[in-house]
């Protein structure tokens, strides 16, 4: 079994179980750059360069897919935003 070690703000919310609705945790993004980040950054492996952390919010979010920019609704649809958790590796704090 591998292991990787990623890096998220202290305040960030834990990986929900796999399936369960997003809740900005970071760690999909932090682990990987999904296929659209691929695209658009030229990078094939993670951390993204699109992960943002809302202090305010206390959650991490996708630069790509928000609201207000005109490609929002394709990049939400491409990273599966709001589909559920689809990261099923597991994440020690």
């Amino acid at each position: 079994m591998s292991h990787a070690e990623i890096h998220l703000e202290a305040a960030a919310p834990s990986k929900p179980d796999f399936g369960a609705i997003c809740n900005g945790c970071g760690a999909c993004c932090a682990l990987e750059t999904c296929p659209l980040g691929r695209v658009v950054y030229r990078r094939i492996a993670g951390p993204c360069p699109g992960l943002r952390w809302d202090k305010a919010a206390s959650r991490y979010f996708c630069i790509l897919a928000e609201p207000g920019r005109w490609w929002h609704r394709l990049a939400s649809r491409w990273i599966s935003a709001g589909s559920g958790c689809d990261m099923s590796a597991e994440v020690e704090r």
